[in-house]
């Protein structure tokens, strides 16, 4: 088993600023370090790798756009989704990170007035299968965060995760269980 942390338990936002965090997880003698991709602006992998030094890291995000949401009913909105998620693909891989993982399966916090419509599980799926086909070139795994019912419509049990990881069905998928949201 390996214990890791997510870089939040230091700072809110990522940046050459939390560097620093890399350093104590070493010296709490964790094996891994999560590191959010919210702001891709200001990820730096350069630095990022360099500063690891061995130290195994895995990226997440969350779908915070109206702009990015891969189960908006706007083809063009889908479309912007792929290629932001593609390019978090492209950060993890910069860095030699091998899992991106977080709520990457549609919009947080979506103002949903029913449950996902099939349409919308397929939207998603579909988006998904062309970032997790782009992320197996670069050797990265892609990993979905069931989270509760208040942060997202789409997934919220491992039943409905192993549902969206069969729709995909690409080797590199998994679910990631979050005991917090457990």
């Amino acid at each position: 088993m390996k214990l890791g942390i997510h870089a939040y338990a230091w700072c809110s936002e990522w940046s050459n600023d939390t560097l620093d965090i890399i350093d104590k997880v070493k010296e709490i003698g964790l094996d891994y370090l999560e590191i959010p991709l919210m702001r891709l602006d200001l990820f730096d992998p350069i630095a990022v790798k360099n500063r690891l030094d061995g130290l195994e890291a895995v990226t997440s995000n969350v779908l915070l756009d109206d702009s990015v949401d891969i189960t908006s009913f706007d083809p063009e909105v889908r479309k912007n989704g792929v290629q932001y998620l593609k390019d978090c693909v492209k950060a993890t891989a910069d860095i030699g990170g091998k899992m991106f993982s977080g709520v990457i399966y549609s919009k947080y916090l979506k103002d949903a007035k029913a449950a996902p419509t099939e349409e919308e599980w397929e939207f998603s799926a579909k988006a998904l299968k062309e970032v997790a086909q782009y992320a197996a070139n670069l050797g990265v795994e892609l990993a979905f965060e069931p989270v509760t019912r208040y942060e997202s419509y789409l997934l919220n049990t491992s039943e409905q995760a192993l549902k969206l990881v069969n729709m995909i069905d690409e080797k590199n998928t998994f679910i990631h269980l979050d005991s917090y949201h457990m």
